[in-house]
């Protein structure tokens, strides 16, 4: 297993969270031959993207309901930190805004911040 703190700094995932992501992951299946399986929220499904060919599992696309309400419409990496909470806080210390969290998924915690020239990016909690 590879020391959590290898990871601080990287990109970690990346997903799409949209109104529809059932069209959306269709739309995506023609235009790059992404596949998919559904991923169970409860009341709806998201979806794990998968890689043609080895299935590899590549990206997510959510649909923008309940805790994901408030994530933009963009395709959104997250970069593994040590403390998302510290991030957050320099996050807005240096300008910027967090937009969602920071809030537990799975066994991280995440936040999505906008940097003082828009972008946005998400931030994940390595362990």
């Amino acid at each position: 297993m590879s020391d959590p703190k290898n990871q601080v700094g990287k990109i970690l995932w990346q997903d799409l969270t949209v109104d529809d992501a059932e069209s959306i992951k269709n739309f995506y299946a023609k235009v790059v031959g992404w596949q998919s399986d559904p991923h169970n929220m409860g009341d709806y499904h998201d979806f794990n993207i998968n890689a043609p060919g080895d299935g590899t599992t590549v990206a997510g696309i959510c649909h923008a309901r309940g805790s994901n309400a408030n994530i933009p419409p963009l395709w959104l990496i997250y970069v593994g930190v040590e403390d998302v909470k510290a991030s957050a806080n320099a996050c807005l210390e240096m300008g910027g805004k967090v937009l969602d969290g920071p809030r537990s998924m799975g066994n991280n915690e995440f936040c999505v911040i906008q940097d003082p020239a828009g972008a946005v990016m998400g931030l994940i909690s390595v362990e």
